[in-house]
């Protein structure tokens, strides 16, 4: 079972999610996709809490207000976060997750350690919480399959932006094709117009010569 939260202090309203528990968890961390960031509490238990970014936005470029919904969010679904005061929420993106064999189920570390943020929660704010809360939908998506399928649009897209370059180059090189042609026509063209008023002046010298040559006699 996945949770799913919907955020509405940007638009489009951000979706938010995460697993009911540490199995749950080990299937999103497995079929998490590239828009997704992670969130959880930092040294202590919590959910795994994830923000699915709209394509193109940066995980670095996430608002003030986006980011407080979710540290609000990762700390009221830690059983010992919960109560406390001045918590750390760390985030990341999915792609910087790692499993090392031996590790829980449920656990992750981290490739780069440079690209785990963090976020300061001094209290929770129990408005920020009840407002998300009333947007929780209870899902059972098969997690494979829609990895499989968003990979398989991803690959799609790509093609069509590749086809979409080829016929741009080749329109290119054809109007440098047909751009080529004409100056070669316009380089004949003089050619053509000046030998011709080259001969014309050597026909109208022929033409006097023999009309002096006809008085002369």
């Amino acid at each position: 079972m996945v949770f799913y939260f919907s955020s509405n202090v940007v638009s489009p309203a951000a979706e938010i999610y995460m697993g009911k528990d540490k199995y749950e968890n080990e299937e999103l961390i497995k079929y998490g996709w590239p828009e997704d960031v992670w969130f959880h509490v930092d040294k202590l238990s919590s959910a795994h809490v994830y923000l699915r970014l709209q394509k193109g936005q940066s995980w670095e470029d996430i608002s003030e207000e986006l980011l407080t919904d979710l540290a609000q969010l990762t700390k009221a679904n830690s059983i010992e976060g919960n109560k406390k005061s001045n918590l750390t929420i760390i985030y990341t993106p999915w792609s910087n997750l790692k499993k090392t064999p031996g590790m829980e189920t449920g656990q992750v570390t981290f490739h780069r350690n440079n690209m785990v943020k963090r976020i300061h929660v001094k209290e929770r704010e129990n408005a920020i919480v009840n407002r998300l809360n009333k947007t929780k939908v209870e899902k059972y998506p098969d997690l494979a399959e829609d990895k499989i399928q968003r990979d398989r649009e991803t690959r799609n897209e790509l093609r069509e932006v590749e086809k979409r370059k080829r016929q741009s180059e080749l329109k290119q090189q054809e109007q440098k094709r047909k751009e080529a042609e004409l100056r070669s026509y316009s380089t004949v063209f003089k050619d053509e117009r000046m030998k011709s008023n080259k001969e014309l002046l050597e026909e109208r010298r022929g033409l006097d010569i023999n009309a002096i040559e006809e008085d002369f006699m």
